[in-house]
């Protein structure tokens, strides 16, 4: 099936636009189809939609919501190959990865569909009425989470299903009965116009309101910024650089109505290895982290960029055998020209640096926007000393950080700044007695991971994706798992409603039989004897 390269307004396909740009193919070297910019008509109709949407989707049941999700999902599925080899072309990325990637972003999907189909996630919290109370009476107050209006969704370049167009980000604004417009991203603006379709179907399908979805195209930041800028839009989800999310986190601090922006801006996700461990399995910890950092070309925002450990013989049999693992680990197709060269000038930098020597790096071979595995190492002192070496490099780099003991080792964990994960390899009788690691590597994350690898985000109920600034504008919330959800709604009480003005939710009777919060106990029972005042 030919791609149109239009905008998808709600129902409509629109290119009123001269303007184009082509997606491209990074392993090729080559152009593929041409995409229509929207113009500011466009993106007027498209936010005038969703605020018209907003006034019904606000209201559907979460069963009717769960239908949507579920119906998009299958869409997803029903594209097939097409939708397989277009996102392969568009990302340099495997055939598995990418089958995987799908796999995710329908299962999470589903997950939203049963979390709003049953219902509990909107904390409905029961006070009732004491009008007999002294001093003064009480009054009936019952709250729950709303949702707060149309979500402009950043589709990711690294992740061109899981976290771009029908991601997360998308499936949790939906989920909480809100409108979303994504803006494609330029490195996969095919595989968002196949998901867009399949949302748009599914929304059709399943009588959606106009306006409940929308796609737009864009090229720089001009977009972005008038999307976020735009006063009916309600908050905004993005996966990507600093640089980019602190952007948009300040154009929407400025608005007249400041809104929430909720940015996952990348980590270097510090691992820390303890004595005891790499005495028994030094050589296996090297190769299963030689894989763990150049997994996806390095391109996931918890590869681990730095490994910290105490100087010794263990330590430096772990930084020989992965320096080793690394040389034969072949160079891979990044997933865009800026990426690559943002990779190359950062490895550079780092490079360069006082103090930091090359401890392995892959062949350098012939090919587009290869990124050539590479592990350089450090001492703390030099590392403490130097801020510079504190940073990202995004790709399949990771720096070893050797500390001249305990003390120095806590230190150089308390000087990273916010991360998305923190890992510990130990031997679990080891962990009492470096019990001060332990919790400098958990203040500094949203995660803590025992004798394991950060890349790999388990999409559930648990899990937090998302920890202290910088690694997230918002570290009290997650991008992944059920609890996403949260960052697309907002607590309201009703005081004093009448039984039928409640919303089911909150109602006596509870119709929808919901787990709630009554007089501070948490029940599925009816609430009984109520007096409204």
């Amino acid at each position: 099936m030919a791609l149109h390269g239009k905008n998808r307004i709600g129902f409509e396909l629109l290119a009123a636009s001269e303007e184009f740009v082509h997606s491209y193919d990074p392993k090729a070297g080559k152009a593929l189809d041409k995409f229509y910019l929207a113009t500011e008509d466009e993106v007027a109709l498209a936010l005038d939609k969703a605020a018209q949407a907003f006034d019904s989707y606000r209201y559907y049941s979460g069963k009717r919501k769960a239908e949507f999700l579920e119906a998009i999902a299958d869409e997803i599925l029903a594209l097939g190959d097409e939708l397989i080899e277009t996102a392969m072309k568009e990302s340099g990325l495997p055939e598995g990865r990418i089958i995987g990637e799908r796999g995710r972003t329908m299962g999470q999907l589903r997950l939203f569909a049963q979390l709003v189909s049953e219902g509990s996630w909107v904390d409905a919290t029961i006070e009732t009425a004491q009008p007999d109370r002294q001093p003064l009476p009480k009054p009936d107050i019952r709250k729950m989470l709303c949702p707060v209006g149309p979500v402009v969704v950043f589709a990711a370049s690294n992740f061109p299903l899981a976290f771009s167009t029908a991601g997360g980000d998308t499936a949790s604004a939906l989920a909480a009965g809100n409108p979303v417009i994504v803006k494609a991203h330029m490195s996969h603006l095919g595989t968002n116009e196949l998901i867009a379709g399949a949302i748009s179907q599914a929304a059709e399908k399943t009588g959606m309101p106009d306006g409940v979805f929308s796609s737009l195209n864009g090229r720089g930041s001009s977009l972005g910024q008038a999307l976020v800028k735009h006063p009916v839009v309600k908050s905004v989800g993005f996966t990507g650089s600093f640089n980019g999310g602190m952007a948009l986190y300040r154009a929407a601090a400025q608005r007249e109505e400041p809104i929430p922006v909720f940015a996952e801006m990348g980590s270097v996700n510090p691992v820390v290895l303890l004595p005891g461990k790499l005495k028994k399995v030094a050589e296996e910890v090297a190769k299963q982290y030689a894989g763990s950092i150049t997994l996806g070309v390095g391109q996931f925002c918890t590869n681990p960029g730095l490994i910290l450990g105490i100087a010794g013989d263990e330590m430096d049999t772990f930084i020989r055998v992965l320096g080793k693992e690394i040389q034969a680990i072949a160079p891979a197709t990044m997933l865009n020209e800026a990426i690559h060269k943002s990779y190359q000038e950062g490895k550079k930098k780092m490079l360069e640096q006082k103090g930091v020597q090359l401890a392995g790096a892959a062949k350098d071979e012939e090919g587009n926007f290869l990124g050539v595995p590479t592990v350089a190492r450090v001492s703390g002192a030099d590392f403490l000393s130097n801020p510079g070496l504190h940073e990202e490099v995004f790709g399949p780099f990771s720096l070893v950080v050797t500390c001249s003991g305990k003390e120095e080792l806590r230190e150089v964990i308390l000087s990273v700044k916010g991360q998305l994960t923190s890992t510990i390899m130990a031997e679990e009788n080891e962990l009492s007695d470096y019990q001060e690691i332990v919790y400098a590597a958990a203040n500094i994350a949203g995660r803590v991971i025992f004798n394991g690898v950060p890349t790999g985000v388990e999409v559930c109920h648990a899990m937090q994706h998302g920890g202290p600034f910088p690694a997230s504008t918002d570290g009290r919330f997650t991008s992944v798992g059920t609890d996403a959800i949260r960052r697309f709604a907002r607590p309201l009480a009703y005081q004093g409603f009448p039984e039928d003005a409640l919303p089911d939710e909150l109602k006596s009777n509870n119709p929808l039989g919901i787990w709630r919060k009554v007089n501070g106990e948490l029940t599925r029972e009816a609430v009984a004897g109520e007096v409204y005042i």
